[in-house]
């Protein structure tokens, strides 16, 4: 009995708290907000304060010019300059998405988001004094900065969640990244208003005013632990992976936790982080590298982010006046807070190829009805309205999975050694794609007209049936269960031939 009694002292942590409460401490929630105010939050913030000061940019990209030359531009080349200005943004988080696996790495992941804070200062230093200065290119490099900013959040900060929540509330903590994007995306939207900051006197703080949760971040995030993970296993720090798994979990008993990572470590030992191309050439990772390939570019091809660009034009169709626009599109940015919320809410209930194929299910509906009313817009009275709800229950339902999940997959489906280099692909791709679509969108309205959703249809309807055949449900279980399943659907289709094959052998010898 007084051994009983000297491990339970020994074992202070082991005092659990119910399984229902939705976080298994406050530090982890405040990790969460510490991570994403200037995380993802950023990405969501910099995609739409550029939208506000369109006209006003321009302008003062006209009025430099004849400054500094004596003669005004052609609408053409304004046109391209602000088209420079909008593209670049994805470009640098492209370069941003190439510098997290290496960061991440080397500075560890906490250390990284402070330091990713550097690129928007600088960012918010250049746009801020642009007008000043009676630079535009300082615009363009500010933008730049402001992307590699985004790129390189993008990647840790769910990478960094995934690793600090327990199994149990893993999807809920790497989800909390899309909440902080459509959060950003919301306040963008808000601030971007005439009556804020996106009248013509103050748009170079509106521009500016993206170093505000940077500078919140800088002075919250250092009080919250460094990933546990990478604490044991790339560090090889026990003694700091248990203070960081105290003060994540509180009482709660984190000692099979604490046997998983033991287990991950054990199981690769003696290996160092892979880079981008060992990732590529190791046949054993080649189904999960499909995986994200597929998520990450879907994506950005299932035209999401066209929608908006359809957005004010339904909305002028519907007899909103072009004053109020503004107003109605932030409704836009709402739905997908509201419905990442709530994924973030369910997604340890309900799973997450459940999150994932119903949007692309969803969203494969509501582009066919989309192109119809499109269509017929301008021959049936009540047509528009029909777009409008097109428009608003398409990116309700990219929030329901595609959203968040995708960023939350390289971190379920690779272990810690391959962990970076997935989410440096997964990144890159993303950036990439949504460059090239916003430079091929224009091109694809022109040529297909009403039917230009259809591409952006085939892309969901694809990646639905691929995630039902070959994306096995990660909830709940660890790495190595994971890639457990990923081997045997992989070893199934062979088990099949090599079945196939010695039945035909037998068939020829009974012959």
């Amino acid at each position: 009995m007084e051994d009983e009694g000297d491990d339970e002292e020994e074992k202070p942590h082991s005092k659990a708290r119910t399984p229902s409460a939705l976080f298994e401490g406050w530090v982890l929630l405040f990790t969460m907000f510490a991570a994403g105010i200037g995380g993802t939050f950023q990405y969501g913030y910099n995609l739409t304060i550029i939208n506000a000061p369109t006209t006003h940019i321009q302008k003062f990209v006209n009025e430099t010019w004849l400054e500094r030359y004596g003669s005004e531009l052609d609408s053409w080349v304004i046109t391209l300059i602000w088209s420079i200005i909008v593209s670049v943004f994805p470009l640098g988080g492209f370069m941003g998405a190439l510098l997290a696996g290496p960061m991440a790495i080397r500075l560890g992941r906490k250390k990284s988001l402070l330091f990713n804070n550097l690129f928007i200062i600088l960012s918010a230093i250049f746009c801020g004094l642009s007008r000043y200065a009676k630079s535009f290119e300082m615009i363009i490099l500010g933008r730049i900065l402001a992307g590699v900013n985004s790129g390189v959040s993008m990647c840790i900060q769910p990478m960094y969640l995934g690793e600090s929540a327990p199994r149990k509330l893993r999807g809920t903590g790497a989800l909390s990244c899309a909440v902080s994007t459509a959060i950003g995306l919301v306040m963008g939207q808000v601030v971007g208003l005439r009556e804020i900051l996106g009248s013509e006197e103050v748009w170079p703080l509106l521009l500016a005013s993206n170093v505000t949760p940077g500078i919140i971040q800088l002075m919250v995030l250092p009080w919250v632990p460094e990933s546990p993970r990478y604490l044991l296993i790339d560090l090889k720090d026990k003694d700091s992976c248990v203070v960081a798994l105290r003060r994540l979990r509180g009482n709660c008993d984190f000692t099979s936790e604490m046997e998983e990572m033991m287990a991950e470590q054990t199981a690769i030992q003696g290996q160092r982080p892979k880079s981008l191309c060992e990732l590529i050439q190791d046949p054993s990772l080649r189904r999960q590298l499909l995986t994200i390939v597929v998520l990450s570019s879907a994506m950005q091809l299932c035209g999401n982010d066209s929608m908006y660009f359809y957005a004010s034009y339904v909305f002028q169709a519907a007899g909103i006046s072009s004053e109020k626009i503004q107003y109605v599109v932030i409704g836009t940015g709402s739905c997908e807070l509201l419905t990442s919320i709530t994924c973030t809410l369910v997604i340890d209930r309900v799973g997450r190829r459940v999150l994932v194929m119903g949007g692309y299910s969803l969203m494969s509906v509501w582009a066919v009805v989309f192109m119809v009313a499109l269509s017929q817009q301008g021959h049936i009275t009540w047509i528009p309205y029909l777009s409008m709800v097109c428009i608003f229950a398409y990116i309700l339902s990219f929030g329901i999975g595609p959203a968040g999940v995708t960023g939350l997959m390289p971190a379920e489906i690779f272990d810690q050694m391959a962990r970076p280099a997935a989410y440096m692909i997964c990144g890159s791709l993303m950036w990439l794609i949504l460059f090239v679509v916003g430079l091929a969108f224009p091109f694809i309205v022109q040529g297909l007209g009403h039917f230009c959703f259809m591409p952006f249809l085939v892309v969901c309807v694809c990646t639905t049936l691929y995630i039902g055949f070959f994306l096995p449900e990660t909830k709940g279980k660890s790495v190595l269960e994971i890639t457990e399943e990923f081997t045997r659907c992989k070893a199934k289709p062979h088990r099949e031939e090599n079945g196939y094959l010695g039945a035909q052998e037998i068939k020829s010898t009974s012959l």
